[in-house]
């Protein structure tokens, strides 16, 4: 089983148990972070995620950034996800770009009926790859899903681009809920995959540890979960 994770530690103390926390809170956490434009809907996602409830009306932007925790089980595993969610705003980039090095994965989110805020993902991902560690999980959420009516950007523009990037695509709406869940649980079972060590694998779960990190691929897997939701 890995070991316990505090946040705030480097890379090479993650796997170091703390003794400040009960081993009864969470057996690793995982730093992830939102990003993408103002308005895309990131804090509504964290809302929906988090407390299972919609941000309905106008609410105020995020000034800077903010976070939450949530402990979810993963395989027989404790994992906390302390999630920051950040401003989009141009004034506030200088400011998030300081918290990419540490984030195991980011969410970078669009708006599906907004083509400046998909068109600006790119500009994102520029930003990651210049200020976030190598081999970080990246994301792409194209949210507000739910507003077919409204919709610009086709869930085949969006593929293309993960695809041309290397990220794992998925659609969402925090108003529905509709594939919340799901993205915050892939990456969850992403980030435990990639930390698994060879000390992880033998002994006690040494199976499933190996069949983890071995055969887990997180685009098979939201593929597989959306097959299983569309067909019910």
């Amino acid at each position: 089983m890995p070991r316990k994770v505090s946040r705030g530690q480097s890379p090479n103390e993650r796997r170091r148990i703390s003794s400040s926390v009960s081993a009864s809170d969470f057996d690793i956490s995982f730093k992830v972070m939102l990003v993408g434009d103002s308005g895309v809907g990131k804090t509504c996602l964290l809302v929906r995620y988090k407390d299972d409830t919609f941000l309905s009306g106008s609410f105020i932007s995020t000034v800077g950034i903010d976070f939450r925790n949530k402990v979810v089980p993963v395989d027989n595993r404790k994992i906390k996800l302390q999630i920051w969610d950040t401003a989009g705003q141009e004034r506030f980039r200088s400011v998030t770009h300081a918290y990419y090095r540490d984030a195991d994965a980011l969410l970078l989110v669009y708006d599906v009926t907004d083509k400046k805020s998909f068109n600006n993902v790119r500009s994102w991902v520029a930003d990651i790859r210049h200020h976030a560690k190598e081999g970080v999980t990246i994301m792409l959420v194209g949210n507000k899903a739910d507003n077919s009516s409204s919709r610009s950007i086709t869930t085949l523009e969006g593929e293309r681009v993960a695809k041309e990037y290397g990220m794992t695509f998925i659609e969402s709406s925090a108003r529905t809920g509709m594939n919340v869940e799901l993205a915050f649980c892939a990456i969850a079972k992403e980030l435990l995959r990639k930390s698994l060590t060879a000390a992880d694998c033998v002994g006690d779960g040494r199976d499933a540890n190996l069949k983890m990190r071995d055969s887990f691929n997180i685009n098979e897997y939201v593929e597989n979960e959306k097959a299983k939701v569309s067909c019910c």
